[in-house]
């Protein structure tokens, strides 16, 4: 079990590292703007979700082979960038229907997967977590997974309650945006432009991160 020290210090770096917007902060603000403050909620529970799936993943060494396996990685970080290109094109293609008309709301359930699908084909974020939870980790502190394990449920924690802030502020923001339909047109364009642009961030990304040092 971590020392109430180091867990301050892990806490403080957690949050210098979660508060700068990176693609799936961008991910919940866009799915914020384009269907209001409870998508992006359920958005960032998804995306949430995935992390820890990244932790489990960490903890039990599994992190450790697709960092390992140069094909593993390409295959992860492609799927995750496929889909969201797919996510970008159809967002375009709302906006040159010529549609007057809101856009149909989406359920829960495809908000939840979609983050989550987002955050479990970000092959980074695997390797993030292989790198940063062990420099916390004491080896005679007890179990290492179990410390993994905790300090990855932390920096969840603490990333829910930033990644919340993002999807209140960017949802308000977005009712206002959806009340016109050449807003609403505009919108799914900056949002279609925004998960091309993180699809093509994650496609081209360049090799494998090494797992030593935190990003």
């Amino acid at each position: 079990m971590p020392d109430p020290s180091t867990l301050a210090v892990f806490a403080v770096a957690s949050l210098a590292l979660i508060t700068v917007p990176g693609p799936s902060v961008i991910f919940i603000v866009t799915r914020s703007l384009e269907h209001g403050r409870r998508a992006g909620l359920v958005s960032m529970l998804g995306v949430e979700a995935g992390a820890l799936v990244h932790v489990v993943a960490a903890a039990v060494g599994l992190s450790a082979l697709l960092a390992s396996s140069a094909v593993a990685f390409t295959i992860v970080k492609y799927a995750g960038a496929a889909y969201l290109i797919v996510l970008g094109l159809q967002a375009l293609r709302r906006s040159g229907a010529g549609s007057v008309e809101a856009p149909p709301p989406v359920s829960g359930a495809t908000l939840f997967r979609q983050g989550a699908v987002v955050n479990l084909f970000n092959p980074k974020v695997a390797i993030f977590f292989l790198a940063f939870l062990p420099q916390f980790v004491d080896p005679t502190g007890g179990a290492v997974a179990l410390q993994v394990g905790l300090l990855g449920l932390c920096f969840i924690g603490l990333a829910v309650l930033s990644d919340t802030a993002y999807a209140l502020v960017a949802g308000s923001l977005g009712d206002r945006l959806r009340q016109g339909a050449s807003l609403r047109r505009l919108l799914d364009r900056i949002s279609g432009g925004v998960y091309l642009a993180l699809g093509a961030a994650a496609a081209l990304g360049g090799e494998r991160p090494q797992p030593r040092t935190a990003p």
